[in-house]
Protein backbone atom coordinates (compact mmCIF):
# COMPACT_ATOMS: atom_id res chain seq x y z
CA UNK A 1 0.00 0.00 0.00
CA UNK A 2 1.47 3.32 -1.08
CA UNK A 3 0.45 6.97 -1.41
CA UNK A 4 1.33 9.59 -4.01
CA UNK A 5 2.33 7.27 -6.83
CA UNK A 6 1.67 8.79 -10.28
CA UNK A 7 -0.45 7.06 -12.91
CA UNK A 8 1.50 5.43 -15.78
CA UNK A 9 0.79 8.30 -18.17
CA UNK A 10 2.30 10.81 -15.72
CA UNK A 11 5.63 9.17 -14.97
CA UNK A 12 8.77 11.28 -15.12
CA UNK A 13 10.61 10.69 -18.41
CA UNK A 14 14.29 9.76 -18.01
CA UNK A 15 16.77 10.71 -20.74
CA UNK A 16 19.63 8.54 -22.01
CA UNK A 17 22.10 10.96 -20.42
CA UNK A 18 20.44 10.67 -17.02
CA UNK A 19 20.42 6.89 -17.35
CA UNK A 20 24.10 6.80 -18.30
CA UNK A 21 25.01 8.86 -15.20
CA UNK A 22 22.98 6.57 -12.97
CA UNK A 23 24.53 3.43 -14.50
CA UNK A 24 28.04 4.78 -13.92
CA UNK A 25 27.26 5.44 -10.25
CA UNK A 26 25.66 2.00 -10.03
CA UNK A 27 28.86 0.39 -11.32
CA UNK A 28 30.75 2.18 -8.52
CA UNK A 29 28.13 0.92 -6.06
CA UNK A 30 28.60 -2.69 -7.18
CA UNK A 31 32.40 -2.49 -6.87
CA UNK A 32 32.44 -0.52 -3.60
CA UNK A 33 34.07 2.56 -5.12
CA UNK A 34 33.65 6.08 -3.78
CA UNK A 35 30.70 8.02 -5.22
CA UNK A 36 28.67 4.93 -5.94
CA UNK A 37 24.88 4.81 -5.63
CA UNK A 38 22.36 2.07 -6.32
CA UNK A 39 20.24 2.68 -9.44
CA UNK A 40 16.67 3.29 -8.30
CA UNK A 41 14.17 4.15 -11.02
CA UNK A 42 10.86 3.58 -9.30
CA UNK A 43 7.83 4.88 -11.24
CA UNK A 44 9.83 6.38 -14.12
CA UNK A 45 9.42 6.27 -17.89
CA UNK A 46 12.59 4.80 -19.44
CA UNK A 47 11.09 3.81 -22.79
CA UNK A 48 13.40 3.29 -25.77
CA UNK A 49 16.61 3.70 -23.71
CA UNK A 50 19.77 1.64 -24.17
CA UNK A 51 21.07 -0.57 -21.33
CA UNK A 52 23.11 -2.82 -23.64
CA UNK A 53 25.63 -5.03 -21.78
CA UNK A 54 25.43 -2.98 -18.56
CA UNK A 55 25.59 -4.58 -15.11
CA UNK A 56 22.47 -3.43 -13.27
CA UNK A 57 22.38 -6.16 -10.64
CA UNK A 58 20.09 -5.21 -7.73
CA UNK A 59 18.68 -2.12 -9.51
CA UNK A 60 15.08 -1.17 -8.70
CA UNK A 61 12.60 -0.37 -11.52
CA UNK A 62 9.37 -0.92 -9.57
CA UNK A 63 6.29 0.30 -11.47
CA UNK A 64 8.32 1.82 -14.32
CA UNK A 65 7.78 1.75 -18.08
CA UNK A 66 10.59 0.31 -20.21
CA UNK A 67 8.83 0.00 -23.56
CA UNK A 68 11.14 -1.16 -26.38
CA UNK A 69 14.25 -0.76 -24.24
CA UNK A 70 17.49 -2.41 -25.29
CA UNK A 71 18.63 -4.68 -22.45
CA UNK A 72 20.52 -7.11 -24.66
CA UNK A 73 23.37 -8.90 -22.83
CA UNK A 74 22.63 -6.84 -19.69
CA UNK A 75 23.26 -8.28 -16.23
CA UNK A 76 19.96 -7.94 -14.35
CA UNK A 77 20.66 -10.31 -11.46
CA UNK A 78 18.20 -9.70 -8.58
CA UNK A 79 16.72 -6.65 -10.33
CA UNK A 80 13.26 -5.51 -9.29
CA UNK A 81 10.86 -5.23 -12.24
CA UNK A 82 7.76 -5.51 -10.04
CA UNK A 83 4.67 -4.38 -12.01
CA UNK A 84 6.83 -2.92 -14.81
CA UNK A 85 5.84 -2.50 -18.45
CA UNK A 86 8.55 -4.16 -20.58
CA UNK A 87 6.54 -4.67 -23.76
CA UNK A 88 8.64 -5.29 -26.89
CA UNK A 89 11.87 -4.84 -24.94
CA UNK A 90 15.05 -6.58 -26.13
CA UNK A 91 16.44 -8.84 -23.41
CA UNK A 92 18.37 -11.27 -25.61
CA UNK A 93 21.00 -13.15 -23.61
CA UNK A 94 20.28 -11.02 -20.53
CA UNK A 95 21.15 -12.40 -17.09
CA UNK A 96 17.81 -12.22 -15.28
CA UNK A 97 18.68 -14.68 -12.51
CA UNK A 98 16.56 -14.20 -9.39
CA UNK A 99 14.96 -11.08 -10.90
CA UNK A 100 11.51 -10.05 -9.70
CA UNK A 101 9.00 -9.86 -12.58
CA UNK A 102 5.87 -10.21 -10.45
CA UNK A 103 2.94 -8.49 -12.11
CA UNK A 104 5.11 -7.36 -15.06
CA UNK A 105 3.69 -6.86 -18.55
CA UNK A 106 6.21 -8.30 -21.00
CA UNK A 107 4.12 -8.91 -24.12
CA UNK A 108 6.21 -9.17 -27.27
CA UNK A 109 9.54 -8.93 -25.46
CA UNK A 110 12.54 -10.92 -26.68
CA UNK A 111 14.20 -13.07 -24.00
CA UNK A 112 16.03 -15.35 -26.45
CA UNK A 113 18.82 -17.25 -24.64
CA UNK A 114 18.26 -15.19 -21.48
CA UNK A 115 19.08 -16.74 -18.11
CA UNK A 116 15.93 -16.51 -16.00
CA UNK A 117 16.78 -19.21 -13.49
CA UNK A 118 15.23 -18.50 -10.11
CA UNK A 119 13.25 -15.50 -11.42
CA UNK A 120 9.86 -14.71 -9.93
CA UNK A 121 6.97 -14.43 -12.41
CA UNK A 122 4.06 -14.77 -10.03
CA UNK A 123 1.16 -12.38 -9.60
CA UNK A 124 1.81 -8.95 -8.20
CA UNK A 125 0.07 -5.60 -8.09
CA UNK A 126 0.59 -2.20 -6.57
CA UNK A 127 -2.12 -1.12 -4.16
CA UNK A 128 -2.90 2.53 -3.51
CA UNK A 129 -4.89 4.16 -0.74
CA UNK A 130 -7.23 7.12 -1.25
CA UNK A 131 -7.71 9.95 1.27
CA UNK A 132 -10.14 7.82 3.22
CA UNK A 133 -7.71 4.92 3.41
CA UNK A 134 -9.68 2.77 0.96
CA UNK A 135 -7.47 0.46 -1.11
CA UNK A 136 -7.62 0.19 -4.89
CA UNK A 137 -5.44 -1.24 -7.66
CA UNK A 138 -3.04 1.14 -9.37
CA UNK A 139 -3.59 1.25 -13.13
CA UNK A 140 -0.78 -0.03 -15.32
CA UNK A 141 0.06 0.78 -18.89
CA UNK A 142 -0.81 -1.87 -21.43
CA UNK A 143 -3.70 -3.39 -19.52
CA UNK A 144 -5.24 -4.24 -16.22
CA UNK A 145 -4.72 -7.08 -13.81
CA UNK A 146 -2.02 -8.54 -11.62
CA UNK A 147 -0.84 -11.49 -13.70
CA UNK A 148 2.63 -11.50 -15.18
CA UNK A 149 2.02 -11.42 -18.94
CA UNK A 150 4.48 -12.78 -21.50
CA UNK A 151 2.04 -12.78 -24.43
CA UNK A 152 3.94 -13.57 -27.63
CA UNK A 153 7.31 -13.19 -25.91
CA UNK A 154 10.34 -14.92 -27.41
CA UNK A 155 12.10 -17.09 -24.82
CA UNK A 156 13.94 -19.52 -27.11
CA UNK A 157 16.62 -21.43 -25.24
CA UNK A 158 16.19 -19.43 -22.03
CA UNK A 159 17.22 -20.94 -18.70
CA UNK A 160 14.13 -20.69 -16.48
CA UNK A 161 14.93 -23.47 -14.02
CA UNK A 162 13.43 -23.07 -10.58
CA UNK A 163 11.13 -20.31 -11.83
CA UNK A 164 8.30 -19.13 -9.57
CA UNK A 165 5.60 -18.50 -12.16
CA UNK A 166 2.23 -19.42 -10.72
CA UNK A 167 -0.61 -18.18 -12.98
CA UNK A 168 1.82 -16.55 -15.43
CA UNK A 169 0.35 -15.87 -18.89
CA UNK A 170 2.64 -17.28 -21.61
CA UNK A 171 -0.01 -17.37 -24.33
CA UNK A 172 1.53 -17.49 -27.82
CA UNK A 173 5.09 -17.33 -26.41
CA UNK A 174 8.02 -19.09 -28.09
CA UNK A 175 9.56 -21.37 -25.46
CA UNK A 176 11.48 -23.63 -27.81
CA UNK A 177 14.22 -25.48 -25.96
CA UNK A 178 13.73 -23.64 -22.64
CA UNK A 179 14.89 -25.14 -19.37
CA UNK A 180 11.88 -25.03 -17.03
CA UNK A 181 12.80 -27.89 -14.73
CA UNK A 182 11.73 -27.75 -11.09
CA UNK A 183 9.63 -24.63 -11.77
CA UNK A 184 6.33 -23.75 -10.15
CA UNK A 185 4.02 -23.26 -13.16
CA UNK A 186 0.71 -24.13 -11.55
CA UNK A 187 -2.30 -22.55 -13.33
CA UNK A 188 -0.03 -21.01 -15.97
CA UNK A 189 -1.50 -20.41 -19.43
CA UNK A 190 0.59 -21.75 -22.35
CA UNK A 191 -2.25 -21.66 -24.90
CA UNK A 192 -0.88 -21.42 -28.44
CA UNK A 193 2.72 -21.36 -27.20
CA UNK A 194 5.64 -23.27 -28.73
CA UNK A 195 7.15 -25.64 -26.16
CA UNK A 196 9.14 -27.76 -28.63
CA UNK A 197 11.94 -29.64 -26.83
CA UNK A 198 11.30 -27.75 -23.57
CA UNK A 199 12.44 -29.35 -20.30
CA UNK A 200 9.70 -29.31 -17.64
CA UNK A 201 11.19 -32.14 -15.58
CA UNK A 202 10.08 -32.10 -11.96
CA UNK A 203 7.96 -28.97 -12.36
CA UNK A 204 4.56 -28.22 -10.86
CA UNK A 205 2.26 -28.29 -13.89
CA UNK A 206 -1.01 -28.65 -12.04
CA UNK A 207 -4.00 -27.06 -13.78
CA UNK A 208 -1.91 -25.48 -16.57
CA UNK A 209 -3.44 -24.75 -19.96
CA UNK A 210 -1.77 -26.30 -23.00
CA UNK A 211 -4.65 -25.66 -25.38
CA UNK A 212 -3.31 -25.61 -28.93
CA UNK A 213 0.26 -25.65 -27.57
CA UNK A 214 3.11 -27.29 -29.51
CA UNK A 215 4.48 -29.93 -27.13
CA UNK A 216 6.68 -31.99 -29.48
CA UNK A 217 9.72 -33.29 -27.62
CA UNK A 218 8.67 -31.86 -24.25
CA UNK A 219 10.13 -33.61 -21.18
CA UNK A 220 7.73 -33.84 -18.23
CA UNK A 221 9.31 -36.63 -16.18
CA UNK A 222 8.48 -36.35 -12.50
CA UNK A 223 6.20 -33.35 -13.05
CA UNK A 224 2.93 -32.77 -11.21
CA UNK A 225 0.32 -32.97 -14.00
CA UNK A 226 -3.02 -32.89 -12.19
CA UNK A 227 -5.68 -30.98 -14.14
CA UNK A 228 -3.61 -30.25 -17.28
CA UNK A 229 -5.68 -29.04 -20.24
CA UNK A 230 -4.18 -30.73 -23.33
CA UNK A 231 -7.08 -30.07 -25.70
CA UNK A 232 -5.88 -29.50 -29.27
CA UNK A 233 -2.23 -29.76 -28.17
CA UNK A 234 0.12 -30.40 -31.10
CA UNK A 235 2.37 -33.44 -30.72
CA UNK A 236 5.20 -34.84 -32.83
CA UNK A 237 2.78 -37.31 -34.42
CA UNK A 238 0.26 -34.64 -35.43
CA UNK A 239 2.80 -32.57 -37.40
CA UNK A 240 2.81 -34.91 -40.38
CA UNK A 241 5.15 -37.43 -42.00
CA UNK A 242 8.82 -36.76 -42.52
CA UNK A 243 10.11 -36.13 -46.03
CA UNK A 244 12.06 -39.42 -45.94
CA UNK A 245 8.79 -41.34 -46.28
CA UNK A 246 8.50 -40.17 -49.91
CA UNK A 247 11.42 -42.38 -50.89
CA UNK A 248 13.21 -39.60 -52.79
CA UNK A 249 15.46 -36.75 -51.78
CA UNK A 250 14.26 -33.18 -52.06
CA UNK A 251 16.64 -32.45 -54.99
CA UNK A 252 15.17 -35.46 -56.84
CA UNK A 253 11.62 -34.29 -56.23
CA UNK A 254 12.50 -30.76 -57.28
CA UNK A 255 14.05 -32.02 -60.52
CA UNK A 256 10.67 -33.34 -61.65
CA UNK A 257 9.00 -30.18 -60.39
CA UNK A 258 11.38 -27.94 -62.34
CA UNK A 259 10.45 -29.74 -65.55
CA UNK A 260 6.77 -29.32 -64.70
CA UNK A 261 7.25 -25.56 -64.23
CA UNK A 262 9.34 -25.17 -67.41
CA UNK A 263 6.78 -27.02 -69.58
CA UNK A 264 3.73 -25.34 -68.00
CA UNK A 265 2.60 -28.69 -66.62
CA UNK A 266 2.90 -30.71 -69.82
CA UNK A 267 5.66 -32.97 -68.47
CA UNK A 268 7.26 -33.57 -65.13
CA UNK A 269 5.34 -33.53 -61.87
CA UNK A 270 4.32 -30.74 -59.52
CA UNK A 271 5.91 -31.07 -56.11
CA UNK A 272 3.20 -31.66 -53.50
CA UNK A 273 4.44 -31.56 -49.92
CA UNK A 274 1.01 -31.09 -48.36
CA UNK A 275 0.80 -32.34 -44.80
CA UNK A 276 4.51 -33.11 -44.44
CA UNK A 277 6.78 -32.08 -41.58
CA UNK A 278 9.69 -30.05 -42.99
CA UNK A 279 11.09 -28.76 -39.69
CA UNK A 280 14.27 -30.82 -39.93
CA UNK A 281 15.10 -30.29 -43.62
CA UNK A 282 18.60 -28.79 -43.69
CA UNK A 283 19.08 -25.61 -45.72
CA UNK A 284 15.49 -25.68 -46.97
CA UNK A 285 15.74 -22.02 -47.93
CA UNK A 286 18.35 -22.86 -50.57
CA UNK A 287 15.91 -24.95 -52.61
CA UNK A 288 13.66 -23.27 -55.21
CA UNK A 289 10.13 -23.67 -53.87
CA UNK A 290 8.42 -21.73 -56.65
CA UNK A 291 4.92 -23.02 -57.56
CA UNK A 292 4.99 -25.95 -55.11
CA UNK A 293 1.91 -27.15 -53.27
CA UNK A 294 2.25 -27.38 -49.47
CA UNK A 295 -1.19 -27.27 -47.89
CA UNK A 296 -1.07 -27.84 -44.12
CA UNK A 297 2.70 -28.37 -44.21
CA UNK A 298 4.78 -27.75 -41.06
CA UNK A 299 7.71 -25.33 -41.45
CA UNK A 300 7.89 -24.46 -37.75
CA UNK A 301 11.08 -22.59 -36.75
CA UNK A 302 12.68 -23.03 -40.20
CA UNK A 303 15.17 -20.52 -41.57
CA UNK A 304 13.54 -19.39 -44.82
CA UNK A 305 15.34 -16.09 -45.14
CA UNK A 306 15.77 -15.02 -48.80
CA UNK A 307 13.80 -18.11 -49.91
CA UNK A 308 12.19 -18.28 -53.37
CA UNK A 309 8.53 -19.21 -52.71
CA UNK A 310 6.59 -17.44 -55.46
CA UNK A 311 3.28 -18.54 -56.98
CA UNK A 312 2.89 -21.45 -54.51
CA UNK A 313 0.04 -22.76 -52.38
CA UNK A 314 0.75 -22.72 -48.63
CA UNK A 315 -2.82 -22.64 -47.32
CA UNK A 316 -3.09 -23.75 -43.66
CA UNK A 317 0.70 -24.22 -43.47
CA UNK A 318 2.49 -23.62 -40.16
CA UNK A 319 5.25 -20.97 -40.33
CA UNK A 320 5.25 -20.08 -36.63
CA UNK A 321 8.61 -18.80 -35.34
CA UNK A 322 10.17 -19.01 -38.84
CA UNK A 323 12.79 -16.57 -40.03
CA UNK A 324 11.48 -15.45 -43.43
CA UNK A 325 13.38 -12.18 -43.68
CA UNK A 326 13.55 -10.86 -47.26
CA UNK A 327 11.84 -13.98 -48.66
CA UNK A 328 10.15 -13.69 -52.07
CA UNK A 329 6.54 -14.81 -51.57
CA UNK A 330 4.99 -12.97 -54.51
CA UNK A 331 1.73 -14.34 -55.85
CA UNK A 332 1.48 -17.16 -53.30
CA UNK A 333 -1.54 -18.25 -51.31
CA UNK A 334 -1.35 -18.44 -47.50
CA UNK A 335 -5.02 -18.68 -46.61
CA UNK A 336 -5.43 -19.55 -42.91
CA UNK A 337 -1.68 -20.11 -42.55
CA UNK A 338 0.02 -19.61 -39.18
CA UNK A 339 2.74 -16.97 -38.89
CA UNK A 340 2.66 -16.20 -35.15
CA UNK A 341 5.98 -14.64 -34.02
CA UNK A 342 7.52 -15.13 -37.49
CA UNK A 343 10.17 -12.71 -38.72
CA UNK A 344 8.80 -11.39 -42.03
CA UNK A 345 10.89 -8.25 -42.19
CA UNK A 346 11.34 -7.06 -45.75
CA UNK A 347 9.35 -9.91 -47.35
CA UNK A 348 7.75 -9.52 -50.75
CA UNK A 349 4.03 -10.27 -50.47
CA UNK A 350 3.05 -8.24 -53.52
CA UNK A 351 1.53 -9.59 -56.78
CA UNK A 352 3.22 -11.46 -59.57
CA UNK A 353 2.60 -10.07 -63.05
CA UNK A 354 1.80 -12.39 -65.97
CA UNK A 355 1.62 -10.97 -69.49
CA UNK A 356 1.64 -13.94 -71.83
CA UNK A 357 -0.69 -13.21 -74.76
CA UNK A 358 -2.88 -10.82 -72.77
CA UNK A 359 -2.23 -7.20 -73.71
CA UNK A 360 -2.93 -6.27 -70.11
CA UNK A 361 -0.75 -7.70 -67.36
CA UNK A 362 -2.58 -10.15 -65.10
CA UNK A 363 -1.88 -9.83 -61.40
CA UNK A 364 -1.64 -12.83 -59.12
CA UNK A 365 -2.18 -11.34 -55.67
CA UNK A 366 -0.92 -12.80 -52.41
CA UNK A 367 -3.79 -14.15 -50.36
CA UNK A 368 -3.45 -14.23 -46.56
CA UNK A 369 -7.16 -14.37 -45.80
CA UNK A 370 -7.72 -15.64 -42.27
CA UNK A 371 -3.99 -15.99 -41.62
CA UNK A 372 -2.65 -15.81 -38.05
CA UNK A 373 0.05 -13.10 -37.94
CA UNK A 374 -0.03 -12.34 -34.22
CA UNK A 375 3.24 -10.85 -32.94
CA UNK A 376 4.80 -11.19 -36.41
CA UNK A 377 7.51 -8.78 -37.52
CA UNK A 378 6.46 -7.31 -40.90
CA UNK A 379 8.71 -4.27 -40.77
CA UNK A 380 9.34 -2.81 -44.23
CA UNK A 381 7.42 -5.64 -45.92
CA UNK A 382 5.92 -5.12 -49.39
CA UNK A 383 2.22 -5.91 -49.01
CA UNK A 384 0.91 -4.03 -52.03
CA UNK A 385 -2.47 -5.40 -53.21
CA UNK A 386 -2.24 -8.16 -50.58
CA UNK A 387 -5.49 -9.82 -49.49
CA UNK A 388 -5.58 -9.82 -45.69
CA UNK A 389 -9.32 -10.21 -45.15
CA UNK A 390 -10.06 -11.59 -41.70
CA UNK A 391 -6.37 -12.00 -40.85
CA UNK A 392 -5.22 -11.63 -37.24
CA UNK A 393 -2.49 -8.98 -36.91
CA UNK A 394 -2.74 -8.59 -33.15
CA UNK A 395 0.42 -6.84 -31.88
CA UNK A 396 2.13 -7.31 -35.25
CA UNK A 397 4.81 -4.79 -36.25
CA UNK A 398 4.09 -3.23 -39.65
CA UNK A 399 6.42 -0.25 -39.37
CA UNK A 400 7.32 1.10 -42.81
CA UNK A 401 5.10 -1.45 -44.61
CA UNK A 402 3.79 -0.80 -48.11
CA UNK A 403 0.07 -1.57 -47.80
CA UNK A 404 -1.10 0.31 -50.86
CA UNK A 405 -4.36 -1.12 -52.20
CA UNK A 406 -4.22 -3.97 -49.67
CA UNK A 407 -7.53 -5.40 -48.51
CA UNK A 408 -7.70 -5.55 -44.71
CA UNK A 409 -11.47 -6.00 -44.47
CA UNK A 410 -12.31 -7.51 -41.10
CA UNK A 411 -8.64 -7.73 -40.15
CA UNK A 412 -7.87 -7.79 -36.41
CA UNK A 413 -5.45 -4.94 -35.74
CA UNK A 414 -5.47 -4.76 -31.94
CA UNK A 415 -2.10 -3.43 -30.79
CA UNK A 416 -0.63 -3.49 -34.32
CA UNK A 417 2.14 -0.96 -35.02
CA UNK A 418 1.63 0.90 -38.32
CA UNK A 419 4.16 3.70 -37.95
CA UNK A 420 5.18 5.14 -41.36
CA UNK A 421 3.12 2.50 -43.18
CA UNK A 422 1.89 3.43 -46.68
CA UNK A 423 -1.87 3.02 -46.74
CA UNK A 424 -2.87 4.71 -50.02
CA UNK A 425 -6.13 3.18 -51.30
CA UNK A 426 -5.94 0.38 -48.71
CA UNK A 427 -9.22 -1.00 -47.38
CA UNK A 428 -8.67 -0.69 -43.65
CA UNK A 429 -10.60 0.24 -40.53
CA UNK A 430 -8.10 2.22 -38.46
CA UNK A 431 -10.56 2.34 -35.56
CA UNK A 432 -9.73 -1.37 -35.06
CA UNK A 433 -6.24 -0.46 -33.86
Amino acid sequence: MQHGIPDPDRLEVISQGELNDAMEKHSFYLTGRKGGARAVFQYKNLSNLDFNEQDLSQADFTGSILLQCNLENATLHSCNFFACDLRNANLKRANCTRADFRGAYVAGADFSSADMSGADLREGKIMLADDDGKLYDRARSGGEGSRTIFLGAKLTGANMSGLQARRVDLTDADLTGVNLNNANLSEADFSGANLTDADLTGSNLSNIKLRGTIIAGVAMDGAEKHGIDLSEAITEQSMGDKLESLGKTLPELLEEHTVWVATAGKTGKRLDLSGYDLRDVIDLRRFPLTAIKAIGTTFLHQDLSDAEMQSAIFDKADFRDCNMESADLRGSSFKHAKFARANLEGVQLCPLKFKRDDPKARLMRCNLSGADLRYANLKNADLRDCILMGADLTNAVLTGCNLRRADLSGTILTGAVLDNAQLDDAIIDLSAL
